[in-house]
Formats: C-alpha cells, structure tokens, sequence
C-alpha cells in the first residue's frame, strides 16, 4: 500500500487512522463514501469505526484536506481528496456510479441578480440520469 504524503498538515495530529483515512483517499479516483472508506481500510488492515472515519472526514474538511459532496438530493455524502482541481460529476440515479465531467457549464454563467454587489463564491451542479449500464431500453 502507498505511504501517505511526507508533508503532514501542519497543526494536525497524526495518528494511524488518520493516515489510513488519507492514504485510501489519495489512491481513489473517485469519490468515495464514508462507508467505502471504511471497507478500503479493513482490506488493508487499518480497521475503524464508522464513527471514527466520519470524525476524521470532518476534521479534514475543515483543514481544507477533503471536499464533501452531497448528491442525489442529498441521500448520499461521498468525500474526496481536495486536489484544487474543480470537478462536477453526473450521478447514476440507479447504481449511484459517478462519472466525471470533462467540464464546468458554470464556467461562463454569469448570473443576473438584483443585488449587483452580490459576490458568487462557488456553485454546486447536480447531472444525474442513467448510467450505460442501467440504461432502461
């Protein structure tokens, strides 16, 4: 399993959980739920509690280490490694896949709004259908 990056957070502490937590986050190409987190965990024999790992998330979070992403009117939260990159992603309403959109419709929006002083400090983008697996014919 790959080692966590060298260059640990400062004023964060590092434990072995936190850095199993980081390290499943940092070899996924996806966004995983906190469940999923888990599952990567045991199968490389860093076990916790579910109620740990969502700790854990949360602190990230707030350390800008991590973005959380509800999708699918909200039953669902997945985490993701904050990469700086900005990433949208169309959902499956089925299985749940999510797939990655090469990019932001967002981009060139500017929104008309009464309050013209108004600052736009980010947007969230919900895409959800049918995956081509799911597809109904």
């Amino acid at each position: 399993m790959k080692t966590v990056q060298t260059n640990w957070p400062a004023g964060l502490k590092r434990t072995r959980q936190r850095e199993s937590v980081l390290t499943v986050l940092e070899l996924s190409e996806k966004p995983l739920s906190a469940s999923d987190i888990c599952s990567a965990m045991e199968k490389n024999g860093d076990a916790a509690w579910l109620s740990t790992v969502y700790r854990i998330l949360e602190l990230f979070i707030k350390k800008g280490l991590v973005i959380k992403t509800t999708v699918i009117n909200n039953e669902m939260a997945v985490y993701e490694l904050n990469r700086f990159k900005h990433q949208h992603y169309a959902v499956c309403i089925n299985c749940h896949k999510m797939i990655p959109m090469a990019d932001c419709p967002m981009e060139k929006f500017i929104p008309k709004l009464e309050d013209e002083d108004f600052q736009v400090m980010g947007h969230n983008l919900e895409v959800f259908g049918f995956c081509r697996d799911c597809h109904p014919n």
